[in-house]
């Protein structure tokens, strides 16, 4: 059996993730229909969510039915085999998609996902730079919406697609 060689001697590297109560910005959202809150948090006003802190990615536009995330793939999303975890294109999608759906939900209506597709295209890496991540609706009932994504980088080559399933939870009368 062949002996592998460690990379004992390879310099290491690091990143630090800091972010808010997440529990704090929730109780703020619960006040404000799903479109306030995502305007507050592309505003600043609400502080972003750990997973935005964690996985480097941010809200750049906000509309009734239509979400934008953007993130630059970097070392630190990497996997095992040197291309950027496929669990990075599905949280972007996952978050787009399921924004687009909260954006359209008023007062104290929530949601969560039930069902997400995602397909793979190309491999993102470092050297994609920035990424974008659109959510669309595509229908809103009383008990289900569905949304569609898109990951597409600057030029519009696309990554990934997806869509999603989402139960809604209207408040009891």
């Amino acid at each position: 059996m062949e002996e592998i060689e460690t990379q004992s001697e390879a310099p290491t590297r690091s990143r630090t993730v800091t972010w808010t109560d997440p529990l704090a910005s929730a109780q703020l959202g619960r006040q404000m229909s799903g479109l306030e809150y995502l305007k507050a948090l592309l505003s600043g006003a609400i502080a972003p969510p750990p997973i935005a802190e964690l996985m480097g990615m941010s809200l750049a536009e906000v509309e009734e039915g239509r979400i934008v995330f953007v993130v630059e793939p970097a070392e630190y999303h990497y996997n095992p085999i040197g291309s950027v975890h496929g669990g990075v294109a599905a949280t972007l999608l996952d978050s787009a998609m399921g924004c687009a759906v909260q954006s359209v939900l008023p007062l104290k209506t929530a949601y969560t996902t039930l069902e997400l597709k995602v397909n793979y295209l190309r491999p993102l890496t470092s050297s994609t730079g920035p990424v974008r991540c659109e959510g669309n609706i595509i229908h809103q009932g009383g008990r289900i919406a569905t949304a569609e994504g898109r990951i597409v980088d600057a030029a519009g080559k696309l990554y990934a697609h997806g869509t999603t399933t989402c139960m809604l939870m209207r408040p009891q009368s």
